[in-house]
């Protein structure tokens, strides 16, 4: 028997679903997964650069390194001379722009977890409305078949509904932790680069420089 006879166009849509749930999770999870780096090692590596002078070398290490950590540190470098609080409020927005990138096509991952299930109802309650639909038509000799058939269509894409939703709500929560993670990375490094670079152009840690701006000190 065919998918379509087995769970009818519910099903084919539920399994549709799926296929774009797996496509997202692995897509998102082999980018957060190349985004994870050593942070005090790379970060050692571009004080040193700093420190003998080597602005491109530094930039282009950043550069060639993946992830948010990276691409924080080469806004950092670009705005080594500017004021403290200027540099905070870059990195500021620079972080925002690093989340929203890593949690692209998330809200897909969701939406898939929570409409299966739903889906699955819908298949069950249209396959039990087939049942009673045969089983008014044939009485009094009630053809058993026709009905199992039509509760069977219920059951399977309950269970379609059931099996694709589990797997992409597991999946979309094991994201957000890998997410959560690279954050605290991207905290650590924007908190090393304000302290190295004020280590080697002077900036000054007076909180007054920072108020002027509203933006937090760090």
């Amino acid at each position: 028997m065919t998918l379509y006879s087995l769970g009818g166009p519910v099903l084919l849509i539920i399994i549709a679903l799926g296929i774009i749930a797996a496509a997202v999770y692995l897509e998102r999870s082999l980018q957060l997964h190349r985004a994870r780096i050593d942070v005090r090692d790379f970060l050692h590596g571009i004080f040193n650069s700093l420190q003998r002078g080597y602005i491109t070398e530094a930039v282009t290490l950043c550069e060639e390194t993946p992830g948010p950590v990276a691409r924080l540190t080469a806004v950092a470098i670009h705005h080594r001379n500017d004021p403290r609080a200027t540099l905070v409020l870059e990195l500021d927005q620079a972080g925002r722009s690093e989340i929203a990138r890593m949690e692209r096509r998330l809200s897909l991952l969701s939406l898939i977890a929570q409409t299966t299930p739903l889906l699955g109802l819908l298949g069950t309650v249209l396959g039990i409305l087939k049942a009673l639909i045969a089983y008014r038509a044939n009485l009094p000799l009630v053809e058993t078949s026709t009905v199992a058939d039509a509760l069977i269509t219920a059951a399977i894409t309950t269970a379609g509904g059931l099996i694709v939703a589990i797997p992409a709500h597991f999946g979309f929560n094991l994201l957000l932790v890998k997410i959560d993670r690279l954050i605290i990375d991207m905290k650590e490094a924007c908190s090393q680069n304000i302290r190295m670079l004020e280590s080697l152009y002077g900036k000054t840690t007076r909180p007054t420089d920072a108020s002027k701006s509203g933006t937090e000190t760090p």
